[in-house]
């Protein structure tokens, strides 16, 4: 018994170590793109029934914090604005650890403008959901490990790190070449 507890700690040991804060790395090439305006809204917020409460106030608190902190990097020529509603959240409350251990997850809509012309680049509003990193403390449980405060920080990280990788998918948005299209997949797997 002694073992597994052993090799159970390791193993949330090493999965700690693979949640990884990549702000300090240079920003991925958003060709001409700045942020502009960081709007964030969560007046229409959901709440799961289980989760810890979280003000309207503290979402838009930490969701604009994570966009200023992602997309404040980006020296571009040209102002972009984002606008980002949180439309719902879980964030697990202590539970019976691994057995019982609820995962963290908020549901988000982005949408992007061109602040020089005006209008909305993305004909309707792109939805996500986002949950916790999977980690040591995820394992056991958040609800155990981190503060409410804790978990919406990290929720937040992952929602701007996922609209990041959104934009990436939509280069021409910034005065860069389009991505090429994807080969066709062939179903039966021949080449």
């Amino acid at each position: 018994m002694t073992r597994r507890a052993a090799a159970l700690c390791l193993g949330l040991a090493l999965l700690a170590g693979c949640q990884r804060n990549d702000l300090q790395d240079p920003p991925v090439d958003l060709g001409d793109f700045a942020l502009g305006l960081n709007i964030v809204v969560a007046d229409n917020v959901q709440k799961v029934p289980i989760s810890r409460a979280a003000s309207v106030e503290e979402w838009e608190a930490a969701m604009k914090k994570a966009i200023d902190d992602r997309f404040g990097r980006y020296q571009g020529t040209k102002l972009y604005n984002l606008g980002i509603s949180v439309d719902g959240y879980a964030l697990a409350p202590p539970g019976i650890p691994v057995v019982a251990a609820p995962k963290s997850v908020v549901a988000i809509t982005a949408n992007i403008w061109d602040d020089a012309a005006g209008r909305k680049l993305n004909a309707e509003g792109e939805k996500m959901t986002v949950f916790e990193s999977l980690s040591g403390e995820s394992i056991i449980g958040t609800g155990l490990t981190q503060t409410k405060g804790q978990q919406m920080e990290a929720l937040a990280y992952n929602a701007a790190k996922r609209v990041e990788t959104w934009l990436l998918q939509h280069p021409e948005w910034f005065g860069l070449p389009p991505l090429p299209p994807e080969p066709p997949r062939n179903p039966r797997g021949d080449k």
